[in-house]
Parts: C-alpha cells; structure tokens; sequence
C-alpha cells in the first residue's frame, strides 16, 4: 500500500531526495511528456523509402528543437513503411513545422503532416488459436 502512495509522488517529481537514486524513479520521458502537455508529436505521411530518421530531423530542426524524429520501419523487410512521427518541445514549433511542411517535397516526394493521433491498442502479437472449425449441419 505505501508504494502505490509514492507512484502519484514519483509522476509528479515529489520524491524526497533521501532516496538512494532518485533518478531510477523518475518516469521515461515519454510519459512526462504526455503529462505535461509540453511537446506536441506530428505524423508525417508520404516520405520516401531513401528517408532516413537523421534526414526527417534535419528537415524538421529547422522549425524548432526536435525531441524525437522516427520513421516507422517494416519487421520483415527492414524497409521504411513511409510514414514517420516527429516531436516537438513546444506546440508552437510543432504548429510552425506542420503549416510549413504540409505540401511539401522532402527527397522528391510530396509529405503530409498532420498531429499524431494518440496510439491505439489493436491487440497486437500472436493471434490465439481457437481450433478447428465446427463442423456444419446440412438439412
């Protein structure tokens, strides 16, 4: 029961500094991030298979500082599914970039950049088998 009393301290940057390391208690940034409202992730849409996650940094640093820039890659071909996020540190870098970059052409394709919709849970991983079929009743 105490722990689950911390959990709200540590979220919140409350903890006492006594602890030994306080650092291994802090959240990842992804989730301060998102509790704070700070940064602001844009989905970037229509991007060459020759993009890399350096060349959509560079293109995109030059509207304000990018936390993150990751193009969304393919498991079984290791090839780039052309699409990737980036995230900003504030909102209105990510609102400059994205009325900048919407249209635009990076490495010969044209990009769309829309605000990155929250991530679902579309129940991922192995599919569970249920067995065979039933079989069917003909009358």
């Amino acid at each position: 029961m105490a722990a689950l009393r911390r959990i709200p301290k540590v979220i919140l940057g409350q903890v006492s500094h006594s602890q030994s390391n306080p650092s291994s208690l802090l959240p990842p940034l992804s989730l301060f991030i998102s509790r704070r409202g700070i940064a602001s992730k844009l989905f970037v849409g229509g991007l060459s298979f020759y993009t890399t996650d350096k060349g959509l940094l560079e293109a995109f640093s030059q509207y304000g500082q990018v936390i993150e820039a990751k193009i969304v890659m393919d498991r079984v071909s290791d090839r780039s599914k052309g699409f990737g996020f980036v995230t900003f540190a504030l909102q209105d870098e990510a609102e400059k970039a994205k009325e900048e970059m919407d249209g635009k052409t990076l490495n010969g394709r044209v990009v769309f950049v829309d605000y990155a919709k929250p991530q679902t849970n579309f129940g991922g991983g192995v599919p569970i088998a249920r067995g065979p079929p039933e079989p069917t009743t003909d009358q």
